[in-house]
């Protein structure tokens, strides 16, 4: 019993000994590089993400889905898998308002895609429409393209609303064919 009084002590002592001596790995805080914000090759104007992708010609959001356009808009698109190969589809969902064709009775929809012209489209009645194109696979070389769009027709800024404003664009993006 004497002998057991002793090796309590000296347990006890190792154990505290063996749970104090524990190695406290340093916590090492490091910078990481999200991955940089990937070009789509359709983009959702209302998504914040794809705003970077709106080069030019386009309003705020509106209504979390919508954003009007100026008479001239570009937007930056990366091409699908194999379209230098074999081309693309240029498609853009948009809304053309009964304000609008009220007052300039019809506008024709023209676009580029990297200097490459695509055929117009005229429209004359409000509704929802999809100007789709085919885009030449020459068009279509390397990682982003350019997508330049015109109206001929457009409203001014005026006493109502002090934007220029043409289309009210949701999505413009290329298709694999």
């Amino acid at each position: 019993m004497h002998r057991v009084n002793r090796i309590v002590p000296v347990l006890l002592a190792v154990l505290l000994g063996v749970s104090g001596c524990k190695r406290k790995d340093k916590i090492r805080v490091e910078t990481t590089e999200e991955s940089g914000t990937t070009l789509a090759s359709t983009v959702h104007v209302a998504d914040p993400q794809a705003s970077v992708q709106l080069l030019k010609g386009f309003h705020e959001v509106e209504q979390n889905a919508w954003r009007w356009t100026t008479g001239r808009f570009s937007v930056t698109l990366r091409p699908p898998i194999r379209a230098a190969e074999k081309g693309a589809t240029l498609q853009v969902k948009f809304a053309l308002p009964e304000a609008v064709i009220d007052r300039v009775k019809s506008t024709t929809l023209t676009a580029n895609v990297n200097g490459a012209p695509l055929a117009g489209e005229t429209y004359s009645k409000p509704g929802d429409y999809t100007y789709s194109r085919d885009v030449p696979a020459s068009a279509l070389a390397g990682d982003a393209v350019t997508a330049e769009f015109a109206l001929n027709k457009f409203l001014p800024p005026g006493a109502v609303d002090q934007r220029e404003l043409g289309i009210v664009v949701s999505s413009i993006g290329l298709e694999p064919k």
